[in-house]
C-alpha cells in the first residue's frame, strides 16, 4: 500500500541545525506555586512562539485532569488559542485520552482546529484516563473504567470513520457527519478541504505500540515517565508495522524530559522541585509545582529519596552541552525518529530559557517570532 505523500510529509519532520532528528515540544502547561493558570497559559503561548521561531517541528499539549499543577485539561481549547498566536509550527494533542470522550466530539473538535489552522494539526490519542480512577469515572459517567481501555481499538475505528466521513451504507452512523469535515466538500456548492489531521497513537507500554504498527500509524512513546519500556515498545512497533496509506515506514517519536540551564547547579535544583511534585502526585497529594527552595527543605523519606533518584536518572538536565550530549545518547540508544522535549520546572522563565539554550546548543535557526 502506497502512503499519501501529503500525510507522510505532515508526520515526518526535518532535522534542523546539528540535531540528529527533528526536535519538538510537549507542554504540560505546568502551574508553579505562587503562579496562576493564566500565567501558565501565557507561558504556553510564549513557548509556542519561541518553538516556531527556533525551528522546533511541532508543539503538543496533553490532557490531564484533577491535577492543580497541570492546566491542560482541555487540549482543543488550548490548541485553538495557540493557533491564533502562531503561523507555521504544527500543533497537536499529546494526547487526547479517547476513552474519556465520544469519538464524534473529538472529530468535531479537531475538524474545527483543522479549519482554524489548515495543515498544522495533529491528533494524538491515548487510551489511559490521564488521571485517577475516581476522576475518570466522573469524566466518563461510569464506573466501568476497564471497558474504555479495552474498547480503544473500536473507539479509534469509529473516530477515524467520523474524520474521513466514510461510514459504510447501512451503518447506524452513516447519516451522521462531523462538522467541520469532509462532508462539506461533497455538499452542493461545497468548497471545503477534505483534509483532516493525521492520527497518532500514544503509549507507555506495548499495547498502543503494536496497534500503531498494525494500523501503519505514527507512534509516540512516553519515555519521560516510562523509560524502562521505551526500547521494547519501539521494537514492538517496528516489528508490527504494516505499510498503510499514511506511512510506508514506521515513524516514532519519544517524549523526553529535559532541562537546560546556564548553571548545572540550578538545573539540579529545578529537577528536584519537579521530582517532589511527582512524589506528591504518586502518593495521592497532587499540588502546584513547588519552588526549588521548598524542595531543598523537604524531608524526603528513604523511599521518596529512592524515587527521586530513579525519576531524575531519566531527566536529561544540566548545562546546554550536557543536555545536548544526553539527547544525542538517547537518540542513538532508541533510534527515535523525533525527540519531543518537555521541560518541567517551577518557573515559566526557566522553561523558556531551557528551550532557547537547547536550540542554541544544536544551532537551530533563528527567525522572528
Amino acid at each position: 500500500m502506497a502512503a499519501d505523500d501529503t500525510a507522510a510529509d505532515e508526520i515526518r519532520g526535518t532535522a534542523q541545525g546539528t540535531a540528529p532528528v527533528p526536535l519538538s515540544v510537549l507542554d504540560l502547561v505546568t502551574v508553579g506555586a505562587g503562579h496562576t493558570a493564566t500565567e501558565a497559559l501565557r507561558t504556553g503561548v510564549d513557548l509556542a512562539r519561541l518553538a516556531e521561531a527556533r525551528g522546533f517541528h511541532r508543539f503538543w499539549v496533553a490532557e490531564h485532569h484533577s491535577m492543580p499543577g497541570v492546566a491542560s485539561s482541555s487540549p482543543a481549547v488550548i490548541l485553538a488559542h495557540l493557533a491564533a498566536h502562531t503561523e507555521r509550527i504544527r500543533l497537536g494533542s499529546g494526547g487526547v485520552m479517547l476513552p474519556n470522550h465520544a469519538p464524534l466530539v473529538i472529530a468535531e473538535q479537531f475538524g474545527t482546529l483543522e479549519a482554524m489552522a489548515p495543515g498544522r494539526i495533529d491528533l494524538g490519542l491515548g487510551r489511559a484516563p490521564g488521571t485517577d480512577g475516581a476522576t475518570a469515572a466522573a469524566l466518563r459517567r461510569t464506573e466501568r473504567l476497564n471497558e474504555g481501555a479495552d474498547d480503544f481499538p473500536q473507539q479509534l475505528a469509529e473516530l477515524t470513520r467520523f474524520l474521513d466521513d466514510d461510514f459504510p451504507d447501512g451503518h447506524r452512523y452513516r447519516r451522521i457527519h462531523a462538522v467541520p469535515g469532509p462532508v462539506q466538500a461533497t455538499s452542493p456548492g461545497g468548497v471545503q478541504s477534505t483534509h483532516r489531521p493525521p492520527v497518532w497513537l500514544l503509549g507507555s507500554s506495548g499495547f498502543s505500540a503494536r496497534l500503531a504498527g498494525l494500523l501503519g500509524l505514527p507512534f509516540a512513546f512516553a519515555h519521560h515517565f516510562s523509560a524502562q519500556n521505551t526500547v521494547p515498545a519501539l521494537d514492538l512497533y517496528r516489528e508490527s508495522f504494516t505499510p498503510s496509506d499514511v506511512l510506508d515506514e514506521p515513524y516514532a517519536l519519544i517524549g523526553v524530559s529535559a532541562l537546560a540551564t546556564d548553571d548545572e547547579k540550578e538545573a539540579r535544583r529545578q529537577v528536584l522541585a519537579a521530582a517532589l511534585n511527582m512524589v506528591r502526585l504518586r502518593t495521592g497529594r497532587p499540588g502546584l509545582v513547588p519552588t526549588p527552595e521548598e524542595a531543598e527543605a523537604y524531608p524526603f523519606s528513604p523511599m521518596e529519596q529512592d524515587f527521586v533518584e530513579s525519576w531524575n536518572a531519566n531527566v536529561v538536565h544540566g548545562t546546554p552541552d550536557e543536555v545536548r550530549a544526553g539527547l544525542d545518547e538517547l537518540h542513538k540508544r532508541t533510534g527515535a525518529d523525533e525527540l519531543m522535549i518537555t521541560a518541567n520546572a517551577h518557573s515559566g522563565d526557566i522553561r523558556l530559557r531551557s528551550y532557547e539554550l537547547i536550540a542554541d546548543a544544536y544551532g537551530l535557526p533563528t527567525t522572528s517570532a
